[in-house]
């Protein structure tokens, strides 16, 4: 599959696992705020790593919050994923906040995005860097399928599914062979490829026959793993019985 983005998640505030990370291949790597314990300051440097090493640095945010999304894009993140999304005043909030004025709400400020402050950094920040932030929504509850149409018609790059939360919303927790939670899937998939957006899926375990299996169904925006699964299954392989 040509257009297939693979990436992976950062729940760590390690800057060494972010390094190997991004010199790994990953296209890019995202740095979780909303289930970690990684602090502003700590996301900062992760993103300087990550994006000096080469590869694409997102931001899951913790919610919705304007002044959340402003710090972490004046930092340097690339991209934006924004968890639970459920309605299309969420969506439209959140792209204001991304985009500077007369596009959106953003305020301005110097940091390392816009160089520091120096002339020609910023110009180019403003004028062309940040109106190619990459924004991706989460879609996490039962109630986010009774509007994809007018969610998935926005201006944002993608979706990605959060399959435990949605699963949890639907009554079947984790229950991911469940019909209904296949024919939930199948369904945003359908109306994604309507308005030709990135078709996300985060596998959570470090499995291979799941990349390929989620390529074959049609995703092209995948999260392979997270840190700390990567680490925990290879520290148990010495003591794991064929």
């Amino acid at each position: 599959m040509s257009n297939l983005s693979i990436g992976t998640w950062l729940s760590l505030p390690s800057e060494s696992i972010a390094e190997i990370f991004a010199h790994a291949g990953f296209e890019w790597v995202v740095i979780d705020l909303e289930h970690s314990t990684i602090n502003i300051n700590q996301a900062e440097q992760l993103i300087r790593v990550i994006d000096l090493a080469g590869s694409k640095p997102f931001v899951r945010l913790s919610g919705h919050d304007p002044s959340q999304i402003k710090r972490v894009l004046d930092a340097g993140a690339k991209g934006i994923l924004a968890p639970m999304i459920e309605t299309l005043n969420q969506i439209e909030k959140v792209i204001s906040a991304c985009r500077y004025p007369p596009l959106g709400s953003r305020g301005m400020g110097l940091a390392r995005a816009q160089g520091y402050g120096e002339s020609v950094s910023k110009e180019n920040y403003i004028q062309n860097i940040s109106k190619e932030i990459d924004l991706y929504i989460q879609l996490e509850s039962k109630e986010a399928l009774e509007h994809l149409d007018a969610m998935f018609s926005q201006d944002i790059n993608g979706y990605m599914i959060g399959p435990y939360d949605l699963s949890a919303s639907m009554g079947i927790p984790g229950d991911f062979t469940n019909p209904d939670f296949i024919a939930a899937e199948n369904s945003i998939l359908e109306v994604a490829k309507k308005y030709d957006i990135k078709r996300g899926y985060h596998i959570v375990e470090p499995d291979l026959e799941q990349l390929n299996l989620r390529q074959s169904q049609g995703y092209n925006f995948i999260a392979f793993s997270v840190d700390f699964r990567m680490l925990d299954v290879m520290a148990r392989q010495p003591f794991t019985n064929d």
